[in-house]
């Protein structure tokens, strides 16, 4: 088998951050390069002081981690995962592969990206893709470009299934790092009255604006720049984030002034080891668990406000 290596290069300090995003792209685990500790650490695992000098050379202020992909998954979804995760994170970092060419994006995204049928209604269909609507779905076509979102990850596969669920004629919905803007476009062409995407990279927002068009929806869709929810204003009935755990925990305080009094929260991208913290925000910041949904390793909720319960 063949195998894509992805390494990701941060100042130590960011470490345990950017290794808890990077494990969100594997099953299989990372090694990690990180010499910070090295005299302590050969220490405490083969009680030995004597150390080979190239190691004692190398650089104890950043760490590498790598990333292996095997050639039966998308590595370029996997290195864009990557960037856009440890940006929101204000992580600093150094991305380098074998195997994935930036130039040559549009056919690594052909080679791996096909047709999937998701939930009761919905088929992401590629925009390169012919597809027989033999069960008359709803069709959402996509060009991701240089930004995530296709469905074929978990985190993302949930929350379209939640949202085939629970969007209707009424709803208004707000996606809160919407990358291809997957998420906005399927809430209108299963009937939303409208939505709202937000990023922080503008390339995201450019590509999400150029889908909504592939769709016909550009009039029913709106994709701005911004940090969180920052420049947002409104009331919606439906908020999605399928963002990292921390990202999650950070967005909670804030969110319900955005939410209609019956609206529901839509979180993803939560990797299990991180679904007690996220649980604990959840209850500390006045909200309750109303569904809960596994893929993989991966965790989505639909969260309800707590004062729906005495309303």
């Amino acid at each position: 088998m063949n195998w894509t290596e992805i390494t990701v290069t941060v100042p130590q300090r960011f470490t345990e951050t950017a290794a808890a995003i990077a494990n969100m792209t594997v099953p299989y685990g990372i090694y990690i390069e990180d010499y910070s500790d090295l005299e302590q650490g050969a220490w405490d695992i083969a009680h030995i002081d004597l150390i080979d000098e190239d190691l004692v050379k190398r650089d104890r202020e950043t760490a590498v981690i790598h990333i292996y992909i095997s050639e039966c998954d998308n590595a370029a979804e996997a290195l864009e995962f990557l960037k856009e995760r440890l940006t929101a994170e204000g992580v600093p970092y150094e991305v380098g592969s074998i195997g994935v060419d930036d130039s040559d994006w549009n056919e690594n995204w052909k080679k791996y990206f096909h047709t999937i049928e998701v939930g009761e209604r919905l088929a992401v269909v590629p925009s390169w893709e012919d597809y027989e609507n033999k069960d008359g779905r709803t069709l959402l076509r996509i060009d991701p470009g240089a930004a995530f979102g296709t469905g074929t990850h978990a985190t993302t596969s949930l929350c379209l299934e939640v949202l085939d669920r629970h969007t209707s004629a009424s709803s208004r919905v707000l996606d809160i790092g919407c990358g291809s803007g997957i998420l906005a476009i399927a809430s209108v062409l299963l009937g939303a009255d409208g939505a709202l995407g937000v990023d922080i990279d503008a390339q995201s927002v450019k590509t999400a604006k150029e889908n909504a068009g592939i769709n016909g929806i550009t009039e029913k869709t709106e994709f701005i720049v911004g940090d969180l929810a920052d420049k947002v204003t409104g009331k919606y009935n439906i908020v999605c984030a399928n963002i990292v755990a921390d990202i999650i925990i950070k967005l909670l305080p804030d969110v319900n002034r955005f939410m209609e009094k019956d609206g529901i929260l839509i979180v993803s991208g939560i990797i299990d080891i991180r679904k007690d913290d996220v649980l604990s925000a959840v209850e500390s910041n006045g909200f309750y668990v109303a569904e809960e949904h596994y893929r993989d390793n991966w965790c989505a909720f639909v969260l309800k406000s707590k004062g729906e319960l005495y309303a």
